[in-house]
């Protein structure tokens, strides 16, 4: 049983890390993966990875084909799409402090903190970027051989 923070993952959350798992899928497949296929070996919804897929087709992550033998395949070779333009493409809304600034409460000592807060969360935000930027989903791939 997990008890880190990451145990119970925001919906925002899943979806990065399904997408990260579903595009390595696509990484090591030729042609295109039907969402099936990809929705089976990640032991995920269809439906919850096609909503996720069409987001990072959406944003130039992805190639689809519809129909029958349709699918995704990767747009760009997983040694150069990084974390980073994957969690840009998905919009992560639940920024990693958003819950810092939801507690400070509407008070003027709350507002205050508010401030401070939104300082902090700004520059995590940077690093997130940074550090996610470090990587492809190649490193990720590889590590999973």
């Amino acid at each position: 049983m997990r008890t880190d923070r990451c145990a119970n993952p925001s919906p925002s959350q899943k979806w990065f890390g399904l997408s990260l798992q579903a595009l390595v899928v696509l990484s090591r497949q030729e042609g295109i993966s039907p969402s099936c296929d990809i929705a089976r070996k990640l032991q995920s919804e269809a439906t919850l990875l096609r909503k996720i897929m069409a987001k990072l087709a959406k944003e130039n992550i992805l190639e689809t084909r519809e129909g029958r033998d349709g699918g995704y395949k990767l747009k760009k070779r997983a040694e150069d799409l990084t974390l980073a333009e994957v969690y840009k493409a998905l919009q992560m809304e639940e920024a990693v402090c958003s819950g810092m600034r939801l507690a400070a409460g509407d008070h003027p000592f709350g507002e205050k903190l508010e401030t401070a807060f939104n300082e902090i969360k700004d520059e995590l935000d940077r690093k997130v970027l940074e550090v996610l930027g470090n990587y492809t989903i190649a490193d990720l791939a590889a590590k999973v051989d």
